[in-house]
């Protein structure tokens, strides 16, 4: 089969188009014929300074297709049955193995392209709002990087939860196309200071939720708390080395939590498994939507992640065997 993979981490150029072996189909798992991949910030980061499973290395996190092989334990999927998977690397391919426990029936309304963008981006955000960021209607939440995969997911949940939602973007198209989407203020952060706004806005309240995904933004980010506001940092896109002062939580009594979503899949199945599944029957009814940017085919890859990393996307990026 056809992969993208690189041998040694470093610029998007690392990535090689090239014939690789078929995965071995695991007892408990499957392998899927993949038709679409959705690109995670993860994927990016692991391509430029990751840890390599192999030599050469197929990255990806995230894809979705038609399952062409069964383990023998697994009694849950069929050949033919439409998925989406979550997995730690290897979804950059044109087929995928993976343990069946860590794939989800996609609904016939569904594309593939929309249901390869959902377990990490869609689970993520559900995490941070609701599991650990505990935000209720009438509450206000500040999402970093509103654009972004797991920002357009958090506007549109948060929005649906009846909170008020702040984001931040970078270009005045962004923050349009945001506020269809639910955002009540968007806030440029070419052209102000976030946490003046954010005070102006709230009438120095302050939020009760800060998602923060850009890692460089943090700190500031707490400036934006309101009494026991709570902050999630959630990855670090910038890929800065942050050392972090907590001085401003305890004044205002504020705490702050760190998510790691592939922490949940893991050590709560059950949990993870049902929340998916209703994000991706809401998704099919058109209750929520998947922002898809561009596509590109598999072969090329680096210009994907090239794309990506130019911050220039508005939403999801894919790519397609």
């Amino acid at each position: 089969m056809k992969a993208a993979v690189y041998y040694e981490t470093g610029a998007p150029e690392v990535l090689r188009y090239e014939d690789v072996p078929d995965p071995a189909c695991p007892p408990n798992g499957v392998v899927i014929d993949v038709q679409a991949i959705g690109i995670e910030g993860g994927d990016v980061g692991n391509r430029a300074r990751g840890m390599l499973a192999a030599r050469p290395h197929v990255v990806g996190y995230n894809c979705a297709g038609v399952v062409r092989e069964v383990g023998a334990q697994v009694t849950d999927r069929k050949v033919g049955d439409r998925v989406t998977a979550l997995m730690m690397h290897g979804s950059h391919a044109e087929r995928a193995a993976v343990a069946s426990a860590q794939t989800w029936l996609v609904p016939d309304a569904l594309s593939f392209e929309h249901a390869a963008c959902v377990p990490v981006a869609w689970g993520t955000a559900h995490d941070c709002l609701f599991e650990f960021g505990r935000l209720r209607a009438g509450e206000s939440v500040l999402i970093q990087a509103g654009g972004s995969g797991v920002g357009l997911a958090c506007v549109q949940l948060a929005k649906r939860a009846g909170a008020t939602v702040f984001a931040t973007a970078g270009s005045k198209d962004k923050l349009e196309r945001l506020r269809a989407l639910g955002v009540d203020h968007g806030i440029s952060y070419r052209d102000v200071d976030f946490v003046a706004e954010v005070a102006k806005l709230t009438q120095n309240r302050g939020v009760n939720l800060v998602v923060d995904a850009v890692g460089d933004t943090l700190q500031r980010s707490l400036l934006c708390l309101g009494y026991r506001g709570r902050a999630i940092t959630v990855g670090n896109a910038s890929r800065s080395d942050m050392k972090l002062d907590p001085s401003p939580l305890a004044p205002g009594n504020r705490s702050l939590t760190g998510v790691f979503f592939g922490a949940e899949v893991a050590l709560s199945a059950a949990r993870v498994r049902a929340m998916l599944d209703q994000l991706l029957a809401d998704l099919a009814k058109g209750e929520l939507k998947v922002v898809v940017d561009r596509r590109f085919p598999l072969r090329e890859a680096a210009a994907a992640h090239a794309y990506i990393e130019s911050r220039a996307a508005f939403g999801r990026v894919v790519l397609v065997p």
